[in-house]
């Protein structure tokens, strides 16, 4: 008997353990902030929930709110550009499409310190020979997989339901903290989300845990593990 109950826990050392299961990721991203008291109760809830999102911020936005701009930057959100105006490239000669991006660019870096580190064009419209002759050249271009309409579907039930049945590992959430629903909505996404397992990562980490490097002038939708 006790020859067979060593074979057996031979056997069983032998036999490839149970790993616990990767945690599902997402990444969480704004567009058009920073917008004054909705984006102060924003980063209060992603401070209480320990979560990091992506702020893709407008030049003229920080230009109102540039104590936010540092906030954001400082509780560890990365942060990128939205353009200067929000005008779209596609209808902007190249001139003003890298005076744009160049102010941004330098109300950014005034704001808090630091460069962006990608680009989501307004309406995720661009040329990428334009881009690489702007200020903005050496940025990923991030669009998205999941988007709820938030900026003019002003509910948030409506947007949360939108987002949790959308969401899936990898994906790219698009936002706006401009309006008081968007703001509800993402928390209580983050919420449901977190219950299921979830982890909300930025874009940037979001990338390198799916094994991804980010190349300047290339577009990016999601992030499958």
């Amino acid at each position: 008997m006790k020859r067979l109950l060593c074979l057996l826990a031979a056997l069983a050392a032998l036999l490839p353990r149970g790993h616990a299961a990767e945690p599902r990721c997402v990444a969480l991203t704004f567009d058009d902030g920073p917008s004054g008291a909705l984006t102060e109760r924003l980063l209060d809830g992603l401070a209480a929930r320990g979560v990091h999102a992506t702020f893709f911020l407008c030049g003229y936005r920080i230009d109102l709110y540039p104590e936010l701009a540092a906030r954001i930057a400082a509780e560890g959100h990365e942060t990128g550009t939205h353009g200067d105006t929000h005008s779209y490239f596609t209808s902007m000669s190249r001139a003003e499409v890298c005076r744009d991006l160049a102010e941004a660019r330098r109300k950014l870096m005034e704001a808090t310190g630091r460069a962006p580190t990608l680009l989501r064009p307004p309406g995720g419209l661009y040329d990428t020979a334009v881009l690489q002759q702007t200020a903005c050249a050496d940025l990923p271009v991030i669009l998205w997989s999941v988007d709820p309409e938030d900026w003019h579907v002003h509910d948030a039930d409506a947007v949360t339901a939108h987002i949790l049945r959308h969401a899936e590992p990898g994906s790219v959430i698009l936002m706006h903290d401009l309006t008081d629903s968007s703001v509800t909505a993402a928390l209580r996404v983050i919420d449901a989300l977190q219950a299921q397992g979830y982890e909300f990562l930025t874009v940037s980490e979001l990338a390198a845990r799916s094994g991804t490097a980010l190349t300047p002038g290339q577009a990016y939708c999601s992030f499958p593990p």
